[in-house]
């Protein structure tokens, strides 16, 4: 769209100094291989719970919730409100409660413990090709952007994807677990930052002011939650209000490492309260000021030219009122810096993740040096470069292709913990079984073109559960005692028995 001043050139180089020297502070207090994977356990629940919001918030989210507010309504934060209203209770209650008193570094631990080494392996293979899959599709996401904001030219483009990959990288090797955290609290007021200013500006071009907002957006049903009389393909409807709820959000919060690993790197209920708390709060407001800020650009164009813009992509809305309607020197910088806020705590943390699970889950390594640790999330880096780098030939909408991916394995995912932590007759043939028919769900979603690919996560996860459960009684049950302490049995349930922390050869 437009090339770069001299003062927005000027906000990137800070931010992107600020950050590396942050970098290299955190690497300076890299303790051990543990603290690179684990953060020591010793973080508290302030940091964490700002890493929790900002390894969750996306580039893609920062263009996606501005296009949601001005193209359509706010079912977007109808989805959204699950964070504080559902998943963080069940987070609180069931989930890591599990996870903590099986003392485990990894979450695919617990498919071992429940069912069998091999299903552990399988759900490590299941959260790759989420994680690689969704951290690439981020990356090139976040270059597309960037190049509708400034212009880039192919060898420009090619440059900086692998540019912004490379920087990745070396945040995810300074400090491990712990310095990433720390940076996710510098991108988490970054992101907050960013959003207030450009709404500030946003609303103060409109004619009469955020008076006026609310009366046009309110005329054209703006803040409409869902829509009831949509069918079950209908992108604002009660049904994919659910379906993203529950079968993307939901499992990313609770059987994704990328999360996960940040509930572990805490001691004590109170941190983790805090932490669970804070990123509800925190998202949910954040979150909301950048759909708001959509229906203020709705707002703003339906002043000056009775309609939003023509453009050849909805998700350019943002960036398409920043370089031509305001033309504010340094706010091109700003909107920019948040872009790379909102991609680097995602990507850094989820290489980190992929190398943990690598390193616990496949390799069976329960000891390794900071060394070769850092080599291991070097060549994880390199390839969700790779990953970004073949995401084009995937398909054309970025957007949704990270739905899909996301609904596809972590449907899946939440599936087999499902019938794992709610089935005592839930056993490990049933368990692969059921996964072998949420595969096939998953195969009908994209072989049937009336059927949307946000669906995928629906169509993976109840053939798990119930065909799972169902093929459970082909097999003979696991022992009481083994299945001791592995169910959804609130925060003070008995310690499980038979599980020491070890990690299987099998």
């Amino acid at each position: 769209m437009n090339g770069l001043s001299i003062i927005d050139g000027m906000v990137i180089v800070v931010y992107v100094a600020f950050t590396a020297a942050l970098a290299w502070l955190a690497s300076r207090r890299q303790g051990s291989a543990d603290d690179f994977f684990t953060g020591g356990k010793s973080m508290n629940g302030f940091a964490v719970g700002l890493s929790i919001f900002a390894a969750a918030f996306s580039a893609a989210a920062f263009v996606m919730l501005p296009r949601e507010g001005a193209y359509r309504n706010w079912s977007i934060l109808a989805v959204l409100l699950m964070i504080p209203l559902l998943i963080t209770p069940l987070l609180w209650y069931v989930f890591v409660p599990l996870y903590t008193r099986l003392g485990v570094r990894s979450v695919y631990e617990y498919l071992e413990i429940r069912f069998h080494p091999r299903l552990r392996r399988l759900g490590a293979l299941l959260f790759f090709g989420y994680a690689f899959g969704w951290l690439g599709s981020m990356l090139y996401t976040l270059i597309v952007i960037l190049d509708a904001i400034i212009g880039l030219s192919p060898t420009a483009f090619m440059l900086t994807l692998i540019g912004v990959g490379l920087v990745a990288i070396l945040y995810a090797c300074s400090g491990g677990l712990k310095g990433i955290i720390w940076l996710d609290v510098l991108q988490a007021i970054t992101l907050g930052g960013c959003v207030i200013v450009i709404l500030l500006l946003a609303v103060g071009s409109v004619d009469g002011g955020f008076a006026k907002v609310i009366e046009i957006g309110h005329a054209h049903s703006k803040f409409q939650l869902a829509d009831l009389s949509a069918g079950l393909t209908g992108q604002t409807s009660i049904w994919w209000v659910l379906a993203l709820g529950l079968f993307v959000y939901l499992p990313g919060y609770t059987t994704s490492q990328i999360t996960v690993q940040r509930y572990l790197s805490m001691s004590g209920r109170k941190e983790l309260r805090r932490a669970l708390v804070l990123n509800a709060v925190v998202a949910t407001a954040v979150y909301f000021l950048f759909i708001l800020t959509g229906t203020v650009l709705f707002v703003y164009y339906q002043q000056r030219a009775g309609a939003l813009p023509t453009l050849a992509n909805q998700d350019q809305i943002l960036p398409y009122f920043i370089v031509h309607d305001l033309r504010m020197p340094g706010i091109v910088g700003l909107m920019c810096a948040g872009l790379l806020a909102a991609a680097l705590s995602t990507l850094d943390g989820g290489i980190n993740s992929i190398a943990s699970v690598l390193t616990f889950d496949v390799l069976n390594r329960s000891e390794t040096s900071v060394r070769a640790s850092r080599l291991l999330t070097t060549l994880i880096g390199v390839g969700v470069i790779g990953a970004a780098l073949l995401a084009p030939y995937i398909g054309k909408n970025f957007i949704d292709q990270i739905t899909a991916v996301a609904s596809t394995f972590l449907g899946l995912l939440l599936g087999v913990y499902v019938l794992g932590m709610s089935s005592r007759r839930a056993n490990t043939g049933g368990a692969a079984i059921g996964l072998a028919a949420g595969a096939v769900g998953i195969a009908l979603v994209h072989l049937h073109p009336g059927i949307p690919t946000w669906w995928s996560g629906a169509f993976a996860f109840f053939p798990t559960l119930l065909v799972g459960w169902l093929a459970s009684g082909l097999f003979p049950p696991p022992s009481a005692d083994q299945q001791r302490g592995l169910f959804f049995q609130g925060r003070d349930a008995e310690e499980p028995s038979t599980y020491k922390g070890t990690i299987s050869e099998d």
